[in-house]
């Protein structure tokens, strides 16, 4: 039987009520990350412009997050999927090797607007998107992240159409359809990161995922041997012997991967891989206070895949910073803290941070340093004029699994400071407090409209 079909039996074969307490928890944990950092991020440039291209009226079911404005569902998924990656602040998946709610979620949200549904129907759909690209990544990954794909964007596209279907009630046969077709959407790599076009991959993606379900529910066609034909994704994407498509099934809900490893909730709005460099640097940066000018020399070691796009010596923009090891070590000693406005405007180019850039160096670690199976570890060391060092390691990011996760205070602290960039505090505390209830929800649009009634009040003020 072709893996469409049997990804899809297992899709459908997933219900709100046989989903453990774990998964119910983890998945509002996602949608509210999701939500706050979408709304932060509609109001970066990427989003705009893409709404500007995209949205020639306002008409339409759909919410555009954060706007005041509404557009047809397909519009909507990409405007919102863009906005949610724009600041690069939105979880993460070891497994899955990107982000693994961005995919799913504004798609969802665009066809829950359009259709309706329950909290817990959409629940079930987000968990089984979630897990759909997350078991295709068991097969692929890492040659497939290594390679210079994007996969949250290359695999995401089957998450977004899984979970889509899913919400539209799709027989067997069209969920395996809808998979089909996304195979055939897929894209994204990794050459444009740093770029505008890194939170396009997610809005592109997302709106192809919702997009392929649409066209699966209407009677399109597609082949039905999308990933294991000789020119399908697997060897097309892949090549060759560098997956194996037999991890894919037998791993399927054992556990739920949105339960274990489980979603890593970012605390810095920064690319991933300088989390762990950032956690060790933050912690001896508020310990000792170096000042900048004692500060001679500081070494930093990450993982060789990670380093390939983080090793960013002279960033050229906002957004290139976000993907320079060297600049986030300096701006953490700078301000000990990381924030979202370090990444905007000419933040990368202040005086303070060109004089220390020099002394950073990058450079990937090797196993004395770490184990060979570990690839999110870091170890920085500072030398201060005088001589004296000051040295940390870590072996993955706080908050990086479900084993060691942020604390309920931190992620509402996240949300709160991302959501009043475009609600007032009030409006915040109440879409924080729906998500909470999430499983309660009769309608999900009972969510977008608390974003739209006070997004639409500013509009025109």
């Amino acid at each position: 039987m072709a893996l469409t079909l049997e990804l899809a039996k297992r899709i459908n074969s997933l219900s709100f009520n046989e989903l453990p307490d774990a998964a119910i928890h983890w998945a509002k944990v996602g949608i509210l990350d999701m939500v706050g950092v979408t709304l932060a991020g509609s109001r970066e440039d990427a989003t705009r412009i893409v709404e500007n291209v995209t949205l020639y009226s306002m008409e339409g079911p759909s919410l555009i997050f954060g706007r005041g404005r509404r557009a047809g569902p397909l519009d909507a998924a990409l405007v919102n999927g863009t906005a949610s990656h724009a600041l690069d602040y939105d979880d993460c998946n070891n497994t899955f090797g990107g982000h693994p709610s961005v995919p799913v979620l504004p798609a969802l949200f665009a066809l829950a607007d359009d259709i309706g549904a329950s909290g817990r129907e959409f629940l079930a759909a987000y968990v089984a998107g979630f897990e759909t690209e997350c078991k295709i990544a068991m097969g692929v990954q890492f040659h497939h992240y290594t390679k210079g794909w994007h996969p949250t964007a290359t695999l995401g596209v089957f998450g977004s159409a899984a979970a889509c279907s899913k919400l539209l009630r799709l027989p067997d046969d069209k969920v395996a359809t809808a998979l089909a077709i996304a195979a055939s959407l897929a894209s994204g790599i990794k050459s444009n990161f740093g770029t505008m076009v890194k939170p396009l991959h997610i809005g592109h993606c997302t709106r192809n995922g919702l997009f392929a379900a649409l066209l699966a529910r209407d009677g399109f066609t597609a082949g039905d041997r999308a990933f294991e034909h000789k020119q399908g994704f697997f060897n097309v994407f892949n090549g060759e012997g560098n997956y194996d498509a037999a991890k894919i099934l037998p791993a399927w809900a054992k556990p739920l991967d949105i339960v274990k490893p489980g979603i890593a909730i970012k605390q810095y709005p920064c690319c991933g891989s300088t989390h762990s460099a950032l956690d060790a640097i933050l912690g001896l940066a508020r310990e000792h206070k170096p000042a900048a000018d004692d500060i001679e020399r500081v070494d930093v070691w990450t993982h060789t895949r990670r380093l390939e796009h983080t090793n960013r010596p002279e960033p050229k923009s906002d957004l290139d910073a976000k993907f320079s090891v060297q600049y986030c070590m300096v701006r953490a000693l700078l301000d000990r803290k990381i924030a979202i406005e370090h990444f905007e405007g000419k933040a990368f180019d202040e005086p303070a941070v060109r004089r220390l850039l020099p002394r950073v160096h990058a450079a990937p670690y090797t196993t004395a340093q770490f184990p060979a199976e570990n690839h999110f570890g870091a170890e920085v060391r500072i030398t201060l004029r005088g001589g004296a060092v000051l040295s940390a390691k870590t072996d993955q990011p706080f908050g990086r699994t479900s084993d060691n996760p942020l604390p309920a205070s931190l992620l509402k602290e996240k949300f709160d400071n991302c959501a009043v960039r475009v609600l007032p505090g009030e409006r915040a505390a109440q879409l924080y407090s729906a998500i909470q209830g999430f499983e309660n929800l009769k309608d999900v649009r009972e969510v977008t409209a608390i974003i739209a009634s006070e997004t639409r009040k500013q509009a025109a003020a």
